[in-house]
């Protein structure tokens, strides 16, 4: 008898035993994160556009074909550099040709301006030096003949024919000096001036076209972006290349309206990009935006920020992951974000005491991209309940996953 009944306590023990195991496997399953204080950055997440904090267009000044690309995307060039030249035969053909006429012309106008035909301009100023001889022989001889008849040395009637050989002399020099000037037209001089003018405006007409046939960079910077292509046909205004100065970048960051007012212009900034997922980018906020504007779905801000590019890697024009730094809690008090639930218009969480959900109000304040700080209603150490497909009550029995 007594053996039957301890037979029958041991059956009873090990089918409560067997009860409690069933019973606990049979609780749902949720899974718990711990309530830790740690450093907390406030951090709003969002996206932007990298450009040069300075750039400018190299743009065609004329038309032509394109010769020699002298340039590269992302090449280092510097101010005055030559990016492209433009076909330009035809220009310095025409400036041959017009410092050709140039020198004929002045050729000839220095040939008017001497007097005319050399060899008329020869044989007129020979006579006119031997008539300026014989009048100076002349005058020399009736001074002295003048002195000798005062002195009644000679008789004055010889003074009449010297003074008729110095008349004739004089009027011999009238005379060549008249027919040289006769020699040279005004109106030809005048006319080969103009033919000269004109040959010079072509050459410098040349000369503009030659030098704009080539395309220098505006500043030193890097050739981010090259638009001409050798063998194509530019026209006056095109865009050869874009230079800009990388080494800071100017990244304009799209925060969306309700987001706005966490931003302050100094707030760091980290840059990221996902053709480089392993290196990332610093600065700040320069500059906060003027005005909302429509950017696909969104209503964002163009905030301006301004980052370091030593390294020359991070490129104009790309699409970036921009995280700016909103405020910094060094022991922050911090549970994941997704652990925070709405229920009945009230923020809390479910926190696991035992094996009983009890529910919590809480105030929250900074997140970061993975956790949120927890102001009041929870203490170090708690276990927080995570989102599950489990629906989830105050006072329900669960357990908590491995």
């Amino acid at each position: 008898m007594k053996k039957f009944i301890l037979l029958f306590a041991m059956l009873l023990v090990a089918g409560a035993g067997w009860w409690w195991y069933a019973e606990a496997n049979a609780l749902p399953e949720v899974s718990v994160a711990l309530v830790e204080r740690q450093r907390l950055e406030s951090v709003l997440a969002t996206n932007g556009k990298a450009e040069p904090v300075e750039w400018a267009l190299a743009r065609a000044e004329r038309e032509g074909l394109v010769t020699e690309l002298a340039v590269k995307p992302g090449q280092l060039v510097q101010k005055g550099a030559v990016l492209v030249a433009l076909d330009a035969r035809e220009a310095r053909t025409e400036l041959a040709s017009a410092e050709a006429r140039i020198a004929q012309v002045r050729a000839d106008l220095a040939g008017l301006e001497q007097g005319g035909r050399g060899v008329d301009f020869a044989e007129i100023e020979s006579g006119v030096r031997r008539a300026r001889e014989d009048a100076a022989e002349a005058k020399r001889e009736l001074e002295t003949l003048e002195r000798l008849v005062k002195a009644n040395a000679a008789p004055r009637q010889e003074l009449i024919p010297q003074q008729q050989k110095l008349t004739q002399a004089e009027l011999q020099i009238r005379s060549l000096e008249e027919r040289r000037s006769r020699l040279v037209d005004p109106s030809t001089i005048a006319a080969t001036q103009a033919r000269l003018r004109e040959a010079q405006a072509v050459a410098d007409q040349a000369r503009r076209k030659i030098e704009l046939a080539v395309v220098r960079a505006p500043l030193t910077g890097v050739a981010y972006q090259v638009d001409a292509r050798r063998g194509a046909w530019l026209s006056p205004g095109a865009e050869v290349a874009a230079i800009g100065q990388i080494g800071r970048l100017k990244v304009v960051v799209y925060v969306d309206e309700p987001e706005l007012g966490r931003v302050r212009a100094g707030m760091p900034v980290r840059i990221t990009w996902d053709a480089h997922p392993d290196q990332e980018w610093k600065g700040v906020v320069d500059q906060l935006p003027a005005r909302v504007i429509a950017l696909n779905t969104r209503q964002v801000g163009e905030v301006t920020c301004i980052i370091d590019n030593p390294q020359l890697v991070l490129l104009p024009g790309t699409n970036v992951n921009a995280f700016i730094q909103t405020s910094v809690v060094q022991s922050a008090l911090t549970i994941p974000k997704e652990a925070v639930r709405r229920e009945n218009n009230q923020v809390g969480v479910f926190v696991l005491d035992g094996e009983v959900l009890r529910w919590r109000p809480v105030k929250v304040g900074v997140s970061s991209v993975t956790r949120i700080e927890v102001l009041e209603g929870l203490a170090d150490g708690a276990r927080v309940v995570l989102p599950s497909e489990q629906v989830l009550s105050d006072g329900l029995r669960v357990r908590p996953a491995s």
